[in-house]
This record gives structure tokens, sequence and C-alpha cells, in this order.
């Protein structure tokens, strides 16, 4: 069923062809400038930002990596990085006038003299670009130099804020490898400069998908007064991938699903499906409700972890037409490797409004099919009024909030089929932002890099959100650690739903995951 197009009204967003709010003056630092992150995805952002007008014309990029470049090299390879990661077709024009505010600086991370060459560099280009002294330090680099490289800037004095400049540090996940080195690095980075300044960054929260997630649930009468125990039967939130680890396999055998997704990617899904109504639309609000949520979380006991938890690895299998092989049999990967590939589990949010509903996560890779997905199950009507009729059952009453691949929501419910017997069958109604928007494409971090170049902290972390989810996690990394009989690497095929035991999970509680294809 398609959903037809309302009119507009005065209340709706400004006019669209209105001219965009343009982000602030400043000087853009990418550490770790020769890296796949830049390439596949923050030099495509910022020209899609280019594109649509919203980049400063007080704007200037400095990389910042090992490799000797001059800033003719480093231009000619971030404009045959664009040409190659574009999310769409090129400007010749745009390419020109972007690749002219690149230039770059060579050294460690670890060097004090990398730093006193970037504060050349910065004093080079505020006379040709006049960014203010406003500076954005991005930090596209292994999670084991974020302090460092922190530390190194605030003893060149490059952190200091003064005469009315900013200067913002940007950080990848992931945010530690438990709650510990959480908790670490947190203080490390705190001992340096203000919480405003920094920004952790997750790109899920930059797709359109999940940013509507509060739109659709705090905009519209029709879902808010049914958000809650009295309605919602469960919730299941879905990352999967068919991706192997491919060339990452040293990293992720370190790491894991469990790492990897759940305390980030999996509980910002999850806290903004159960977060309250912040008092208004602003950063902090919103994340100290989205830190309510995580908080809320029951703790999971040792026998929790055994019963609700389930850990498992691909072997070999077929997606599509394509055979993959096992995990273990991977480039970099310990042929005896215990990391989980998948992770699902059962989680409890403890307060007025979600106590007795579940909320079921699952993620991993190598499965049949791509999907991140948020599936709101709503409890079943009574059968009394059809009693006398040929219904055996209803179909379950779901609203799927789809973030990839085929971004956006359906809602499916009962109608009765055409004939003379009452005969139900489920019906969808079906809701495409291709379809209702004229969106262009996008890397997911052209939202988050504006936002912090206009200081706009709402869809990054606080560290209280980062330790509330890494205090969630803990439980389960140490009973893995302990080695309990009950916590042992189960199995699934590449290219399947899962394993087995995933699917017990729910059906011990009555219930089904929803198919991955």
């Amino acid at each position: 069923m398609d959903v037809a197009a309302p009119e507009r009204t005065a209340t709706e967003s400004p006019d669209p062809q209105a001219p965009p709010r343009r982000a602030e003056p400043c000087a853009f630092v990418i550490f770790g400038a020769s890296g796949d992150l830049t390439k596949r995805l923050l030099v495509p952002a910022l020209y899609n930002l280019a594109a649509a007008h919203l980049l400063p014309d007080q704007f200037a990029i400095i990389g910042v990596a090992r490799g000797e470049l001059s800033d003719e090299a480093f231009r000619a390879g971030m404009g045959d990085a664009l040409r190659e990661f574009a999310t769409g077709s090129v400007s010749p024009q745009i390419v020109r006038d972007l690749g002219a505010r690149f230039s770059y600086v060579r050294g460690d991370f670890d060097d004090p003299h990398t730093y006193d060459r970037l504060s050349e560099k910065l004093r080079s280009v505020e006379r040709t670009s006049r960014a203010g002294g406003n500076c954005l330090f991005y930090l596209a680099t292994p999670p084991d130099v974020f302090a460092l490289i922190a530390e190194h800037l605030a003893q060149a004095g490059l952190l200091h804020e003064q005469d009315g400049t900013w200067r913002r540090l940007v950080v990848e996940k992931p945010f530690g490898t438990d709650l510990k080195s959480a908790r670490e690095l947190d203080r490390r980075l705190l001992a340096l400069m203000d919480e405003s300044q920094i920004y952790r960054i997750d790109h899920y929260l930059g797709k359109e998908t999940v940013q509507n997630i509060m739109v659709l649930r705090f905009a519209n009468g029709l879902f808010e007064p049914l958000w809650n125990r009295d309605h919602i039967d469960h919730v299941q939130i879905t990352v999967t991938e068919t991706l192997t680890v491919e060339n990452r396999g040293k990293f992720y055998d370190r790491t894991g699903a469990l790492r990897d997704m759940v305390p980030n990617h999996l509980f910002q899904l999850l806290a903004l499906t159960a977060m309250e109504p912040p008092a208004h639309f602003e950063a902090d609000p919103v994340r100290s409700e989205k830190a309510k949520a995580v908080q809320s979380i029951r703790p999971l006991t040792p026998d929790d972890v055994c019963t609700n938890v389930v850990r498992a690895q691909y072997r070999a299998g077929m997606i599509g037409n394509r055979s993959v092989r096992a995990y273990r049999e991977e480039p970099g990967v310990d042929p005896h490797s215990m990391t989980e590939t998948y992770v699902a589990m059962r989680l409890d949010v403890e307060n007025w409004r979600w106590a007795g509903v579940p909320f079921y996560l699952r993620t991993g890779k190598t499965l049949g099919a791509r999907r991140t997905e948020i599936a709101i199950r709503f409890k079943a009507a009574p059968f009394t009024l059809f009693r006398h009729t040929p219904v055996d059952r209803l179909a379950q009453n779901l609203l799927v909030l789809r973030i990839q691949p085929d971004e956006g929501a359906s809602l499916q419910f009962n109608a009765k089929t055409p004939g003379p017997e009452i005969y139900i069958g489920g019906v969808r109604m079906d809701f495409k932002y291709a379809d209702y928007f004229a969106a262009a494409p996008s890397t997911g971090y052209e939202t988050l890099i504006y936002d912090c170049m206009i200081g706009d902290a709402t869809l990054f972390q606080r560290a209280d959100n980062i330790e509330s989810g890494w205090r969630v996690v803990q439980p389960i990394l140490d009973a893995w650690r302990e080695g309990r009989d009950c916590a042992d690497l189960t199995w699934y095929a590449g290219g399947s739903d899962g394993p087995r035991e995933a699917e017990e999970l729910l059906a011990r509680d009555g219930r089904t995951w929803r198919n991955i294809a």
C-alpha cells in the first residue's frame, strides 16, 4: 500500500529552496589522512557538503599522516579517492575548488615535531583561508592513539580556546574495549579539554532513519500513546551484514561482534527506541534521556549471560552464488580463534514505560542478507470477536523502522480479504525515503561533520552514554573470559540467518525472529 503525500502545512520545515545555513569558518584537520576512512567516507562527505553549499568560504583541510607527500601530491590523491568513492556524479569545478583547500603535514603521531609542523601549517592556512582560528581535529586513526594525539595537541597549545575561537576533537569508535579502558580514555581526554569540545562519533547516527526515530515518536500523536508496555509485546533490533571480515581479520580477531557493534550501534538504536521525551530538542536534554534509557537496562548476572546471550562464529557457506570460507580460515585470523562474529541477547529495560517488555538484539557478519532495522511488535488483539468465523490467527501488528539498505518504515495490520466470509489477512503500509524525499546519496557522515562545525552535539555521545553501554556489556565479557561452560562458542553457516541457539533464545519466550532475507 503506497503512502500518499500530504499537503504541506505552515508548521512544517522551512522552504527547501531557502538558502542553507553554512557551517562556521574553520580548519578541518584529519589525523590518519592516508587511511580508508578518509578516502572512502570523509572526503566524499566533504564533497557532498560543498555541493550542497554547506561548507564555509573560509575553510581549509589539513591531512596528517606518516607518508612523505607534498601538498600537490596529497591533493591529487584525495581527488582520485573522491572520483573513486563519490556517492554520485561529481562536478569538476567543485572538485577543483575543494582540492585547492587541501594541504598536508607529514609526521608520526608520537613525535612532538609533528605538532610543531601542524601549528605552522595552521598559521599558514589561516593567512589564506581566514578560518578565524577555529579548528576541528578528526581522529581517523587506530583507537590506541586517540589519547596520545590529544595529549600532543594539548602540549602544543592547539586545544586551547581563546578570544571566541573554538577547538573540537572528533573521536571515532571503538571508544575503549571494555568499561575500564573507556573510563581511562575519558579520564585522559577530559583532563585536556571540556566535555563540550569532544565529539564521539557513531556514523549510524548520521543516517536519516535513525534521526527520524525521534521525529516519528515525538511528532506524531498516532504512535507515542502506544509506545509503552500496555501495547508493545517486544522489540527486535537487528544489524546484520553479508560481508566477511575481509582484510580486517587481525583487527577483528581482537575485537569481535560484541565490542564492535553492541555498546555503540545497537545501544544507540535501543536508546532512541526506549528513551523518554526530552524537555526540548537540544544536545544535553536528548543525550540525557538516551543515557537514562541505557542505564535502565537490568544488569546481567553470570547466570543471565548463560541464559540470555548467544555467541557464535561463522563457518563456510554460500551467500547467493558466492562461496565463503570459515572465519578461522580468513587472513590474519587465529586458526583456533574463539572470537564471536555473531551475538544475540535479550535485555530488559526496567522502568515504568518498558517493564516486562523484552528487547532482543542481534548482530553478525556473513549472514544471508544485509539488514539494519528496529521492529516493534504490538500486542495481539483478542480473538473473541471473531470466534465464530474462519479466523485461525491474526497477522502480527508490526512497526518496522528500516535503516539499511532500504531506508524507510512499514506498518503491518489486519484487514478483511474480499469475499462473502470473514477471512483476515495482514497488509502493509510502506514508506520509503527515496520515494518521498529527493535526498542526495550520502556516506552518512555529512550530517555529523556539519554538526561538528556548527557545534551541535545532539547526535554525539557524552562520556556517561559511553560508560553506560560498557557497563551493560562488561558482565558478558567477564563471563566469556572466565570460560563458563554455558558461554561456549557456537556455530552458523555463512549465508544463513544465524545459529540455532539464537532461534531458541526467542522460542523459549514463545516468539520468533523476523526473517533476515
